[in-house]
């Protein structure tokens, strides 16, 4: 049972042998560029973690504008160097030290209606720049699975040969960061891996605490997205940090989610079995949903290990408890792609 952030922070920045191994065979110092975001924290743990139990000594460093109160000295405390930056001011993006190894993080989601401007700047533009920054690097950067169109539920979900067909501007946009990527790499031979996640969960946030919200307060949860993905943040932090074992050029494109289809409806029931309140709905699934087929990343990146009748079950526990969350919604029944 996990019933502290402590011991959820462990367990999310564990990493597994496969991930020693990597960054064992990983030269050079390692940048995380957004570290301060939902997913930062544990996965540049992680990566601290593998270092030290491989024995590599590297220098891992974080930038984010630190808006959260205490989160860059509970970094300097696992033994990361941290830097506060606004990463859009190019000068300070030039004044970065050098690093052969980068993540990048930095997104623009909640909120993105009234706010397309600086949404494209942060997903599309930003790319562009990091890309001139670090021409030399390997460079890990999270993509989203909404560039893809809806597809049918029983499609077993979007491939990577799948066409891209995003909707709205905060897909749009990611998808523009994958342009750029692909353009510099192509142009400059950097070499990059493109993640297409969808949704990273933990206890704190995500789908699944949504709708596990919703199911503990009472409130009616909407069908019109009724279907979708989920995997285990500290699952999806290990296969990230393996994935720079397969950075090329032209960029390696990969869908990262969890391998099954999760139906909404019963989710929200196994949550309101475990409340013992049963769950109440709005709405009506359609025949369509944003879904992601990842299999192919499998090969390479390991399965994940943690089953989402788990991640219901610690959720469940932890919400009962009223442990806290970060308060930010998914939004993820959204088919209109306005955030």
């Amino acid at each position: 049972m996990i019933e502290t952030i402590e011991q959820l922070e462990e367990y999310l920045s564990r990493p597994t042998k496969e991930v020693v191994e990597t960054m064992r065979r990983l030269e050079g110092d390692l940048i995380v560029l957004g570290v301060g975001g939902k997913i930062g924290p544990t996965l540049a743990r992680m990566a601290r973690r593998a270092d030290q139990e491989s024995g590599v000594r590297r220098r891992i460093i974080g930038v984010a504008r630190f808006s959260t109160p205490g989160l860059r000295e509970r970094l300097e405390s696992w033994g990361m160097e941290t830097i506060a930056a606004d990463v859009l001011d190019r000068k300070a993006l030039e004044q970065l030290p050098d690093a052969p190894n980068l993540l990048y993080l930095p997104a623009q989601k909640f909120g993105t209606s009234g706010e397309e401007p600086r949404t494209w700047a942060m997903n599309t533009y930003l790319a562009g720049m990091v890309c001139e920054r670090y021409p030399a690097s390997r460079i890990v950067a999270y993509s989203t699975g909404n560039v893809y169109p809806l597809v049918p539920v029983d499609s077993g979900g979007a491939t990577e040969q799948t066409p891209a067909e995003p909707i709205g501007d905060y897909a749009m946009s990611c998808l523009g960061r994958e342009r750029m990527f692909t353009y510099f790499s192509m142009r400059q031979g950097t070499r990059v891996a493109l993640l297409r996640l969808n949704y990273a969960v933990e206890l704190r946030y995500g789908v699944l605490v949504d709708i596990g919200q919703k199911a503990l307060a009472g409130v009616p949860v909407d069908l019109g997205m009724g279907y979708f993905n989920a995997i285990w943040q500290g699952d999806s932090n290990a296969m990230t940090l393996r994935s720079f074992d397969h950075v090329a050029s032209p960029p390696w494109i990969v869908n990262l989610t969890g391998e099954e289809t999760l139906s909404v409806r019963d989710c929200a029931a196994e949550f309101g079995r475990l409340f013992e309140r049963p769950a109440t709905f709005t709405g009506s699934e359609g025949g369509d949903a944003l879904l992601s087929d990842a299999r192919a990343g499998y090969e390479r990146l390991g399965r994940p290990a943690v089953t989402c009748e788990q991640m219901i079950s610690w959720i469940a526990q932890w919400l009962r408890r009223g442990g806290q969350t970060l308060g930010k919604p998914t939004h993820f029944q959204t088919r209109d792609g306005k955030f």
